[in-house]
C-alpha cells in the first residue's frame, strides 16, 4: 500500500488515543476502546479484534464494536483459509472490497452474530515486533476502504498491540501476586494451627518427662534426658513459629514500660533449662547501676529468648556464653557472645532474613527454621532499636542489641 500523508487532525486523535489506551490496565476495557475507535477513524459500521492463541495457534474473537455475541468467541479462525489467518501470516494489511467473492470468507460467521458483511479492512496487531493478532474495520459506510484508511488502522493496531501486551502483563502480575498472597495466608494458618495443636501435646510429655526423671535410677535418667532434649527442641520450633504469626498477624502493637534491661537479662539468663541441660556456663557481666530503657517486656523476652536460644543451640556442649550490658552514650547496648562455629562475613546480614540458614538444608549439624533471628530483628525495630551480629569462622559470634535509654 503506498504511504499516505494523514491530515493533522486524525494524527492529533491517533495520538490522544494512544494516550488513553496506555491509562487502561483492564484488557477487556482495552480491547472494547480500540474497536470503538478504530469504527469511527475509518467510518465503518463496525470492527473487531481477533487475539491469537498461542496454544492452539488460532484466532479467537476477543471484542467486537457491534456487542459481540457470545457464539463469537466459541468460533476459531485457523490461520490456514481464513482472511484474518492470512492478514495475520502475510503481517500486512489486506483489504476484500467483496466477501462474497473470497473463497476465504466464512459466512457462518456472520450467521452466528447476526452481522452481514460486505467488505473487510484487516490489519495485524504487533507486539514490538511479532503479531499478536488482527484488527478488522467491517463494511465501509461511504464507499471503499481508501490507504488513508489503511495507513490509519495499522497505526492503531501498533499502537493498541503494545497497549494490550501491557495489560495482559499487568494482569497476569495481579493474578501471580493475588496466588502469592493466597499461599502466603495458607502458610500463615497452617502455622497457627500446627503450632497451637501441638503445644498442648508436648506440654504433657515435658510434664510427665521431668516427673519421672526425678524418680529414675541413672540409666534411665540418662535416656530421659534425651527424650527431654528432643521435647524442648520442638518447643523452641513452635515457638518460633508463634512468634512468626504473632509477627504477621499485626499482633505486635507494643505497650511500652519503663524497664531495668540489667535486672531484665538477669533474671531471663537465670531459668533456661536448656543451658542446664547442655552444661554451658553461663557469664553475665553487668553494671551495679541500673540501665532504663522503655520497652515491652512481653516482646523483649521473646527478643532475648531467641537470641539466647541461639547462642546455646550453636555452642559446644560444656560450653560458655557470655551476656554483657553496658551503656554507650545515650544507648543501652545487650551482647551476647557464643562460642560456636562463627559466621561468614558475607552470611552476617543475611542470617536476619527469614528461613535464612548458614548450612545447606541437606547438610545441616544444627536444627531450626531459620526464624528466630529474623523475628527478633522486627520486634527490636519496633522499639527503635538495632541489631546485628559480629563474627568471624571458628571464633563464635556476637550479637549486639541496642535501644535507646529511657530519659
Amino acid at each position: 500500500m503506498p504511504t499516505t500523508q494523514l491530515s493533522t487532525a486524525k494524527l492529533g486523535r491517533l495520538v490522544e488515543i494512544s494516550r488513553e489506551l496506555n491509562s487502561k490496565s483492564n484488557v477487556d476495557d482495552l480491547l472494547n476502546h480500540i474497536i470503538t475507535q478504530a469504527a469511527l477513524l475509518t467510518h465503518a459500521e463496525a470492527a473487531s479484534i481477533l487475539l491469537l492463541d498461542a496454544n492452539t495457534r488460532q484466532l479467537r474473537f476477543k471484542a467486537a464494536s457491534n456487542d459481540m455475541n457470545p457464539a463469537m468467541k466459541d468460533i476459531p479462525v485457523p490461520l490456514d483459509g481464513s482472511i484474518a489467518g492470512a492478514v495475520l501470516q502475510a503481517n500486512k494489511a489486506m483489504i476484500i472490497a467483496d466477501v462474497s467473492r473470497d473463497s476465504r470468507w466464512n459466512q457462518n460467521v456472520s450467521d452466528a452474530i447476526e452481522f452481514q458483511t460486505t467488505s473487510i479492512l484487516g490489519v495485524p496487531m504487533h507486539d514490538v515486533d511479532r503479531p499478536v493478532g488482527v484488527l478488522e474495520a467491517l463494511n465501509k459506510q461511504d464507499g471503499s476502504f481508501t490507504d488513508e484508511d489503511v495507513e490509519t488502522l495499522s497505526i492503531l493496531a501498533d499502537i493498541a498491540g503494545v497497549a494490550v501486551e501491557k495489560a495482559r502483563l499487568i494482569e497476569q502480575l495481579q493474578q501471580a501476586y493475588d496466588e502469592l498472597n493466597e499461599l502466603d495466608q495458607r502458610k500463615t494458618d497452617f502455622i497457627a494451627i500446627a503450632s497451637h495443636e501441638l503445644r498442648t501435646p508436648l506440654s504433657i510429655i515435658l510434664g510427665y518427662v521431668s516427673f519421672l526423671r526425678e524418680e529414675a535410677d541413672p540409666m534411665m535418667a540418662e535416656q530421659l534426658d534425651s527424650v527431654m532434649g528432643a521435647a524442648i527442641q520442638l518447643r523452641s520450633l513452635i515457638q518460633d513459629m508463634l512468634n512468626l504469626q504473632y509477627v504477621e498477624t499485626g499482633d505486635t502493637a507494643i505497650s511500652l514500660q519503663l524497664v531495668d534491661l540489667v535486672g531484665f537479662v538477669r533474671a531471663l539468663s537465670a531459668k533456661d533449662e536448656t543451658a542446664v541441660a547442655r552444661q554451658l556456663t553461663i557469664m553475665t557481666h553487668l553494671p551495679t547501676q541500673i540501665v532504663p530503657v522503655q520497652v515491652d517486656p512481653d516482646i523483649m523476652e521473646i527478643v532475648f529468648n531467641n537470641l539466647f536460644d541461639n547462642a546455646i543451640k550453636f555452642s559446644p556442649e560444656g560450653g560458655r556464653i557470655d551476656l554483657t550490658v553496658e551503656r554507650r552514650g545515650d544507648e543501652a547496648w545487650l551482647r551476647l557472645q557464643d562460642q560456636g562455629p562463627g559466621i561468614p562475613a558475607d552470611k552476617l546480614e543475611r542470617v536476619f532474613k527469614r528461613f535464612y540458614q548458614v548450612e545447606h538444608h541437606m547438610r545441616r549439624q544444627y536444627e531450626g527454621l531459620g526464624l528466630g533471628l529474623s523475628i527478633a530483628k522486627e520486634l527490636v525495630e519496633l522499639h527503635h532499636g538495632r541489631i546485628w551480629a559480629e563474627s568471624a569462622p571458628g571464633q563464635g559470634s556476637q550479637f549486639y542489641i541496642a535501644l535507646p535509654i529511657a530519659k
